[in-house]
């Protein structure tokens, strides 16, 4: 009997450390297909187009959304992130787990189009070491952290809309990376798997 693929979503607030656990997903050797984002926000020092993110300028993401080439997008502090449909059928259809990372938004409409998906919350210890992640990153401003930690209290309150819930140790990558890989074990293991459709 083989394996279903699964479509694992990993969301959390801005500054949870999706990013950071997805990389440490990948340095664990975990075989998944890792979706990237496409995005319309400047890239970042040490990022690569096209691992990182696809960065598109404006008009391109506009293009594609006409196209309705998006599984989901939105628009987050000004800019545009959405997950390509194409990347997400291909994977599927080769029997690879795919795992999406997106907002807490990006995550609702996803709950909407792919209702069989693995929803995983990312959570910090505590809203004020949250503060202290979006500080020390040091990309953006004052004011745009407080923005972020509003957002983050109101995101908090949509828990209930996940399968599960993963705090993330800002000291203790390792572990998120084994709680995620210990969920997708047991979803497995599961009589009754998930048949995804999108």
């Amino acid at each position: 009997m083989q394996d279903k693929p699964l479509v694992i979503v990993i969301s959390g607030p801005s500054g949870v450390g999706k990013d950071a656990t997805i990389a440490s997903m990948k340095k664990s050797g975990a075989r998944f297909h890792y979706v990237v984002t496409a995005t319309t926000r400047v890239r970042r020092e040490g990022e690569t187009d096209g691992t990182d993110y696809y960065f598109l300028s404006p008009t391109d993401f506009e293009n594609k959304i006409r196209a309705d080439e998006f599984l989901e997008y939105a628009e987050v502090y000004g800019n545009y992130y959405g997950v390509l449909k194409k990347e997400v059928e291909l994977a599927l259809n080769k029997g690879e787990d795919v795992i999406i990372k997106v907002d807490v938004q990006g995550a609702r409409t996803l709950k909407k189009k792919i209702p069989e998906a693995v929803f995983i919350f990312l959570v910090p210890p505590s809203i004020e070491e949250l503060a202290e992640r979006l500080t020390n990153r040091n990309s953006d401003s004052q004011k745009d952290v407080e923005t972020r930690l509003g957002k983050a209290a109101e995101e908090m309150k949509m828990i209930e809309m996940f399968d599960y819930r993963v705090i993330n140790y800002r000291d203790d990558l390792s572990r998120t990376t084994d709680l995620v890989k210990a969920i997708v074990k047991a979803e497995k293991c599961k009589v009754v798997q998930r048949d995804i459709k999108l």
